[in-house]
């Protein structure tokens, strides 16, 4: 378990982290969002001490991670998967890393097996793709078998079977009763493996809650697209007691309140044609955008056709 208690960080007048209070429990995956710049990095560098907090405290297992007397046994991080010396190999780079807490080579055999990287086990780091390198980072995570995991944009540069193998991992960690603590930037991924999410915006937890309830919350889904000629005469037979009717253009109109096969009935019973009924299914990346919104730092511009 990570428990974060008023954690503040700041940078001179900057305040990267500013009084997050939250917990990560075990046997879930829980995601981390926010925008660049948010404080996600920042947080996740003070679970495992390598930023001292301005204030606050950062505990996993009830305990700082500096106090951890095998700390790679307590927390296996993947914050920055090219810090590697890039002309070891992967095995010994692994073994290097081993050895500090009495781990030999049939454990960093059986690691290297797991994330695919067998056959290059002894090519030079540096030779390694991107996507090799990632999976270098979470064997090293894994690999003296933590608690707890911590994983910065994990699926950054694997292929379609590297993300469905991470994605697998990930439930199966959590299923062992692991902590697992995920940030990513991919909604799409977040929102097929994630239980729970922790949002940050400007240092500040914008929300804490089951991806269920932050999709639902976020008032994105819920509506049907009615598509009718006769939509003049059947909007004001749906309006009533909570019901929101939003126009979208002639003939084009959508239902809060009722649900497609309700609209149905009505526009049958009143003999009137309906050519399209379609429910709107919210997703992570809208519930996400409308929320953070507010908090994002870097904004660029588009560039309009002449």
């Amino acid at each position: 378990m990570i428990e974060l208690e008023r954690l503040t960080k700041k940078y001179g007048d900057k305040t990267a982290v500013d009084g997050i209070t939250a917990t990560v429990r075990p046997g879930i995956v829980t995601g981390f969002l926010g925008p660049n710049g948010a404080g996600k990095s920042t947080t996740m560098r003070m679970i495992v001490g390598l930023d001292r907090p301005t204030s606050g405290t950062a505990l996993v297992n009830g305990h700082p991670y500096a106090a951890a007397r095998a700390p790679l046994a307590e927390v296996g991080a993947l914050l920055d998967a090219k810090a590697v010396d890039g002309g070891r190999s992967a095995r010994n780079h692994l073994l290097a890393l081993g050895a500090t807490v009495g781990i030999g080579k049939r454990r960093v055999d059986e690691v290297l097996a797991s994330v695919g990287l067998t056959e290059v086990a002894h090519d030079p780091a540096k030779s390694f793709s991107l996507g090799m390198g990632q999976r270098l980072g979470i064997a090293a995570a894994l690999l003296a078998d933590p608690a707890v995991l911590l994983l910065d944009e994990p699926v950054n540069g694997l292929d379609l079977d590297g993300i469905q193998w991470i994605r697998d991992l990930l439930r199966e960690l959590a299923e062992e009763g692991r902590t697992v603590l995920l940030s990513s930037h991919l909604m799409t991924e977040m929102q097929l493996v994630a239980d729970h999410l922790l949002v940050i915006g400007q240092g500040r937890i914008l929300a804490d809650s089951s991806i269920q309830d932050f999709i639902e919350e976020s008032g994105g889904g819920g509506a049907v697209v009615v598509v009718s000629p006769d939509a003049g005469a059947l909007a004001p037979l749906l309006a009533g007691d909570g019901v929101t009717l939003t126009t979208r253009e002639p003939g084009r109109f959508e239902v809060r309140g009722l649900t497609a096969p309700e609209i149905g009935d009505i526009a049958t019973a009143h003999h009137l044609r309906v050519h399209e009924l379609t429910p709107v299914t919210a997703s992570l990346e809208s519930a996400y955008l409308e929320l953070t919104h507010d908090s994002v730092e870097y904004i660029g511009t588009t560039r309009k056709a002449a």
